[in-house]
């Protein structure tokens, strides 16, 4: 196969991109204006290979990766403007943070995630479920294309203090041995596969010794394979990226590399469908995921024809989200109900191979929230919520009932059904301090 030489466009140097000249002035101005407060990043392709033009700007990929005006208030999109046409770059910076600080950059408290070890405080890190670790490579806290939706887009935004990311891996190997009830580390960013391989080996490949027997899986969530699949082909040290994966399986270890695809076009091209190939042979599984976005998917046939494309190529369905309340989530969001009405149409529509995903699912505070459905309780109509997972193991898959709202499109604006004041789980601390793991949870 021919290498491919990678070009990324950031917002400084956008309009070198043939394509633009396609787009009005005003589309133009629109990703000027918003990628100054949402970081704007897209590549040769993503440009070239998934969007497509003639469909510009209703293409769902064109809307996943370049900003559109809609995806800032009316208000703040005109005092950025506004700024930028004055060229008052200290007024500009300014409102551009005063803005980010009102888009939630730090959803579902993921500060209370941070854990410690020997008094250091892990600010690379989170451990939010007693199984499971997550890891920020400071190699990796970068994509090969940004999301519109990202929920961590405070990570490419200079939002420094805001920031997860460290490169120290001992630290990361001596908490792992503090706990051994981990089974689970979660390698994520950014992408961490926009990391080195030989990067990446440093911090995994110690976990293959009998040292950290208690480390089942290996976990690596990217979006590499929608946005840049010659990463598994043509690129440099894609084959050292590949027998890494295969010296997590010789290990007796599991690799779930936890793909990130938001619509079908994303599985059309040969190039990922043979970088997919390349990388089950390493004996990695593959596990999709995605939330559901206004715009872009929500629709239930885009649905089932993307988990039915994911499974003849071997991929496991695995999570639709709610996308998460941050950023311009009043553009993509979908009130709940729907959600969970795109969710049943799709899973109905699809053979039981494909119905290992589940959904729709809320990574909120508490933990992931899975919407069960609607229905009517003593009269009261209701939502029914369990959890998936849990910051209190022992809270898991005990079925919950929220009243019913039309308009609520994210956990923390639902209420206690039957005129409760707290949900079961508010009571008697069962979430620790504060709604702050605690050692009695994890250990």
């Amino acid at each position: 196969m021919e290498t491919i030489k990678y070009r990324n466009y950031i917002l400084r140097n956008f309009t070198d991109l043939p394509q633009i000249s396609s787009l009005t002035q005003e589309e133009q101005e629109a990703i000027r204006v918003v990628g100054q407060v949402l970081p704007f990043k897209a590549n040769n392709y993503v440009v070239e290979q998934l969007i497509d033009w003639n469909n510009v700007p209703n293409d769902p990929i064109f809307t996943l990766t370049f900003p559109r005006k809609e995806m800032l208030s009316r208000k703040n999109y005109n005092e950025v403007k506004s700024l930028l046409d004055k060229g008052d770059e200290a007024a500009l910076k300014q409102k551009v943070y005063d803005i980010r600080m009102k888009l939630n950059p730090n959803p579902a408290g993921q500060e209370k995630n941070i854990p410690m070890v020997d008094g250091i405080k892990l600010h690379g890190m989170q451990h939010k479920y007693r199984e499971t670790v997550l890891f920020f490579p400071s190699q990796g806290q970068t994509c090969h294309a940004y999301c519109t939706f990202c929920f961590r887009w405070p990570q490419f935004s200079g939002m420094n203090e805001l920031k997860f990311a460290m490169k120290e891996a001992d630290l990361l190997h001596r908490y792992l041995l503090k706990h051994p009830k981990v089974t689970d580390v979660l390698f994520t960013g950014g992408d961490p596969l926009t990391a080195k391989a030989s990067i990446m080996a440093a911090y995994i490949e110690p976990l293959l010794t009998k040292e950290f027997d208690h480390i089942k899986n290996i976990r690596i969530g990217t979006k590499t394979l929608s946005y840049w699949p010659y990463r598994f082909l043509t690129d440099k040290d894609a084959d050292d990226l590949l027998m890494l994966f295969e010296k997590v399986q010789k290990a007796g270890k599991h690799l779930a590399f936890q793909a990130h695809f938001n619509h079908p076009a994303e599985l059309s091209t040969d190039v990922v469908k043979q970088a997919i190939e390349r990388i089950r042979n390493t004996g990695a599984q593959i596990r999709t995921q995605s939330p559901l976005l206004r715009h872009i998917n929500d629709d239930p046939k885009i649905w089932a024809n993307m988990w039915k494309e994911q499974v003849r190529l071997g991929l496991i369905p695995y999570y639709m989200f709610v996308a998460r309340d941050t950023g311009s989530k009043e553009f993509f969001d979908v009130p709940l109900e729907k959600a969970w009405d795109i969710f049943r149409k799709a899973y109905r529509s699809v053979s039981g191979v494909s119905r290992t995903v589940r959904g729709p699912s809320m990574s909120a505070g508490p933990g992931k929230v899975q919407v069960l459905g609607v229905t009517e309780v003593h009269g009261e109509k209701v939502f029914v919520l369990r959890f998936i997972q849990c910051r209190n193991p022992k809270l898991i898959d005990i079925p919950f009932f929220a009243k019913y709202d039309k308009k609520a499109t994210w956990f923390d604006e639902l209420v206690p059904a039957f005129g409760e004041k707290e949900f079961f789980f508010q009571k008697d601390n069962l979430l620790g301090k504060n709604g702050r793991d605690t050692d009695f949870i994890w250990e």
